[in-house]
């Protein structure tokens, strides 16, 4: 069976929904939660199931009389996909099955500017990432990719990508890459893979469903959800909050900090070895932390009354002390917060450790069977 051909009715998409945010449900139980008949339900379930898209699996329940219930979840084995991401020195691969577990990933040393070069990079990863984890044979559902930088055109394709890729830049990079990776090929903005990844794997389904997800990398953008689906916007560009800071001045983003770091005479130039690289820096470091909590204080206020969410995430590829310091030193006292609030969001760091935007990469692929 082709996935690419695999076409799932809205009610099928229902199913898989609430099994991937509440986890494994019997039929009883999600008849119950998808207000569907006993017999709509059990036709679904078993066209899901003979697709290989959820199995049964063991019931934790005590043993009752007359045949048991068997609850459903989502099938791992259902297939794979890869996502890929390039970061200042540093190329990020990631391997996830279709229920979200990751199941490999891996970072290398990579600072060429040319598309095909990080194309065929990715290849020989991905082929060696699957052989070490037993994976060939197995479904590949395609390959996601995370670009940093703004939408050029309404399907997200071409992109006016950061000065660092600027080689990419208004190039069909969808084309490109199923050219030469030879798989389907997904193209989003990197804080929107880093959204997705926190939506499905960092666990924001089970807590809400509308969210941000803030992320600093090249520059700073932020990933939105609504409902469980991206927010993308006309041109593919919803959530670049980057052109809301002057461009002659300093940002809160990770090429700020190395950047910052450098000007104080630290020989520092990528993520790689970033604590070693770093110490005896930390007052630098610190003065940065607090300098970044006052940039994104604004952000947070002005997602509240936009957006609405029940949580923001601070993502970065960042070691997670630095994102939680920064956390710690928003003043939530000195934002306008309407009527509607009770109370202030959560605002948390990704526990994902700077690999959300690959991982969520990866997810595109299985996403788009997921969503209506």
């Amino acid at each position: 069976m082709s996935y690419a051909k695999l076409r799932l009715d809205d009610d099928e998409r229902r199913i898989m929904q609430v099994l991937r945010s509440a986890g494994a449900r019997s039929r009883k139980q999600l008849a119950a939660d998808l207000a569907m008949s006993a017999s709509k339900l059990t036709r679904l379930s078993s066209n899901l199931l003979a697709h290989g898209l959820i199995e049964e699996c063991s019931s934790s329940e005590p043993m009752t009389p007359g045949r048991p219930a068997v609850p459903l979840r989502i099938s791992p084995d259902a297939g794979y996909s890869v996502g890929a991401m390039l970061h200042r020195g540093l190329m990020e691969v990631a391997l996830v099955d279709y229920a979200g577990g990751v199941i490999a990933h891996s970072s290398q040393p990579f600072d060429d500017p040319d598309p095909r070069i990080f194309a065929a990079r990715v290849t020989a990863s991905m082929h060696d990432m699957a052989i070490e984890n037993r994976l060939l044979g197995r479904r590949l559902l395609g390959v996601g990719i995370g670009v940093p930088g703004s939408s050029l055109s309404p399907e997200g394709n071409r992109r006016w990508t950061v000065d660092s890729l600027a080689a990419w830049r208004g190039i069909d990079l969808k084309t490109l890459f199923e050219e030469h990776i030879g798989h389907r090929i997904w193209i989003e903005n990197d804080a929107n893979t880093a959204a997705l990844a926190e939506y499905y794997v960092g666990g924001l389904m089970r807590r809400c469903s509308t969210a941000v997800v803030i992320l600093l990398g090249h520059g700073i953008g932020a990933g939105i959800i609504v409902e469980g689906r991206i927010l993308r916007g006309a041109m593919a560009s919803a959530g670049e909050i980057g052109c809301l800071y002057p461009t002659n001045e300093p940002r809160p983003s990770t090429l700020d900090l190395l950047s910052t770091l450098r000007d104080e005479g630290c020989a520092i130039h990528s993520l790689v070895d970033f604590d070693e690289v770093t110490a005896g820096y930390e007052t630098v470091v610190d003065r940065w932390v607090r300098r970044a909590a006052k940039q994104i204080e604004p952000i947070i206020n002005w997602g509240v009354a936009w957006i609405d969410p029940g949580e923001f995430v601070i993502s970065s590829p960042l070691p997670a002390p630095i994102l939680q310091s920064l956390v710690d030193h928003i003043d939530f006292g000195a934002m306008h917060i309407g009527d509607h609030c009770s109370e202030m969001p959560r605002v948390s760091v990704s526990t994902l450790e700077g690999s959300a935007a690959t991982i969520g990469a990866a997810l595109l692929p299985i996403h788009a069977t997921a969503v209506m």
